[in-house]
């Protein structure tokens, strides 16, 4: 597996997560597109995004965030194990992040219901 541009408790880290999930090196299609947004001349003129599809289950995922290549790859990278993790029914950070707020608004709608003595699903 490559090293990127990032420390190398992270890329341990992803190489790690890549092996529990069982996603090899050679099952992942990668190329190199021209981003689009802010970074000018820079961005205009070098391949930054990358897009990556894992080829078992046919997942793309595409990265811009940053103007270096090779963290958009790590990026892109950390981006596919967590989505096939949330295929295999693992608990993911961004599921975590949503029953959290699922949670809070449910809170928020107890509280308006025993607040105004109304049902605030039927208006």
């Amino acid at each position: 597996m490559p090293t990127f541009a990032v420390s190398e408790e992270k890329n341990r880290w992803l190489k790690e997560t890549m092996e529990a999930l069982g996603i090899q090196e050679k099952d992942i299609e990668e190329k190199f597109i021209r981003s689009s947004g802010k970074g000018g001349q820079k961005v205009n003129k070098t391949s930054t995004c990358v897009y990556l599809k894992h080829l078992p289950t046919g997942i793309e995922v595409k990265c811009m965030k940053d103007r270096s290549q090779s963290v958009n790859r790590f990026l892109a990278r950390r981006e596919l194990a967590e989505q096939i993790a949330a295929l295999s029914g693992q608990v993911t950070g961004r599921g975590l992040r949503q029953e959290r707020i699922r949670k809070q608004k449910a809170r928020k709608r107890k509280r308006t219901k025993s607040k105004y003595g109304i049902n605030p699903e039927s208006s």
